[in-house]
């Protein structure tokens, strides 16, 4: 048990405390503001204030913890043994950082309360983040610092008891679009047949013409060959299902359409199947319980998990919608088009709501890599060379690697065969 002294006990300060010690180093810890507690206590213990009591471990702590609100913060980043670090905290401290404010100004997103120029979706840009700005967002640095922190501490409490967790492997595949022509409707592919030759795009007018007189199946509906590549491994994989109504940015098959529902209920008897959102009920949380309702009664089982459309993360609304609609868990934080932790993190970890300043009920599940930030690379080498380092860096902090594929690219006619690679990426990153 460590016990960590301070002059305020906040919940920012203990939320980010225990996804640290608790959550990524299998530590339990506690808090006490009394010296005469913290003198008694014969385990490891930690002093985070602005002064030591003795001679003891000491952090000294930034005001980001003991503060309410958004400020605008002057944050210097620095190097701490190679890893970029800020909130520097002087000679006297045993660490030269402090790391829970640096954690918690990660993980609470709080960058993303601040003004900035949101992207054509409405998204957070990878560019306005300081992991990207300052060349981090490849490293999981919460949890390497917490790891740095545990060399640290064991240097002056050497029978400090750990309990490490595993590496683990999470592949989802993301269904906003189940099929490209089939189940379409008459109108929807006449449509489609008038913009192909009207753009001259007879390749695809020839394709969605094969698939529509039943010559050629449909180049998304790969599902059932998934579900036997994932039967290869024992590893826990989630389809993510849209269940949403025809819009400018949702163009899925109709939720109502009856081999469409089949198709889910098949995949479901074989893996987990989750809530896609639409780009409306992101926003609208009338419309987000109706899709939930939707899938829930199709697979006659609860649906607790979802994903956003566009990874469409705008806190703390998006979240709260999220938790009044009682989803538990969501795997939407990352970036589309960039590798990386937008969290600074590749454990699980709980929402904190600033504005409430109270830790949230949501577990967020950060992922790591999108199949739409590899499509530019022409060769498996160069993809493998980028998730190899992305590997590299959660197998070190026995994170998990959360990636999300998408069956529209896996079905996609492109230089690379997807569907193959994604079948390299299970047995190369399953450990």
């Amino acid at each position: 048990m460590l016990l960590i002294y301070t002059h305020k006990i906040t919940n920012r300060l203990t939320y980010t405390a225990k996804q640290l010690f608790e959550r990524i180093l299998g530590i339990n810890v506690i808090f006490t503001t009394k010296v005469e507690d913290f003198i008694k206590h014969s385990g490891p213990k930690i002093t985070y204030s602005k002064q030591p009591l003795q001679s003891e471990f000491f952090i000294r702590s930034n005001d980001l913890l003991f503060e309410q609100g958004i400020n605008d913060l002057d944050i210097k980043i620095s190097d701490w043994d190679g890893i970029p670090c800020f909130f520097s905290c002087g000679e006297q401290s045993s660490i030269p950082y402090d790391i829970f404010s640096a954690s918690f100004y990660l993980l609470s997103r709080y960058e993303e309360y601040l003004p900035h120029v949101k992207d054509a979706v409405g998204r957070f840009p990878a560019k306005e983040s300081i992991a990207y700005q300052h060349n981090f967002l490849h490293l999981p640095v919460v949890d390497l610092w917490a790891q740095k922190l545990l060399l640290n501490l064991k240097e002056r409490f050497p029978d400090i008891q750990t309990k490490s967790k595993k590496y683990n492997f999470v592949p989802i595949i993301n269904v906003t679009t189940s099929h490209c022509y089939a189940l379409r409707g008459f109108a929807r592919n006449f449509g489609g047949f008038m913009l192909d030759l009207g753009n001259l795009r007879f390749r695809s007018f020839a394709r969605r013409l094969s698939v529509v007189l039943g010559f050629r199946k449909d180049p998304y509906d790969n599902f059932y060959e998934l579900i036997e590549v994932h039967k290869k491994f024992p590893i826990k994989t989630m389809f993510f299902f849209q269940m949403a109504k025809y819009s400018a940015h949702d163009k899925n098959v109709s939720p109502n359409n009856n081999k469409f529902r089949y198709l889910v209920k098949s995949v479901a008897d074989y893996s987990a199947v989750s809530l896609s959102t639409s780009f409306l009920s992101s926003t609208d949380k009338k419309v987000l319980k109706e899709e939930k309702r939707t899938l829930t009664d199709l697979i006659n089982r609860p649906v607790s998990y979802c994903r956003l459309r566009y990874n469409r993360v705008n806190v703390p609304t998006t979240y709260r919608n999220l938790i009044e609609t009682e989803f538990t868990n969501d795997f939407s934080m990352g970036y589309t088009h960039e590798i990386g932790f937008r969290a600074g993190t590749c454990t699980p970890f709980y929402f904190y709501d600033i504005n409430m300043e109270v830790r949230q009920p949501l577990k967020v599940h950060p992922f790591a890599v999108h199949d739409y930030a590899l499509i530019n690379f022409e060769r498996k080498d160069q993809v493998f060379e980028k998730m190899d380092q992305i590997y590299r860096q959660v197998k070190q902090v026995n994170g998990d690697l959360v990636a999300v594929f998408s069956n529209e690219l896996l079905g996609s006619d492109h230089k690379i065969n997807w569907l193959d690679l994604y079948q390299s990426f299970l047995k190369r990153y399953y450990v």
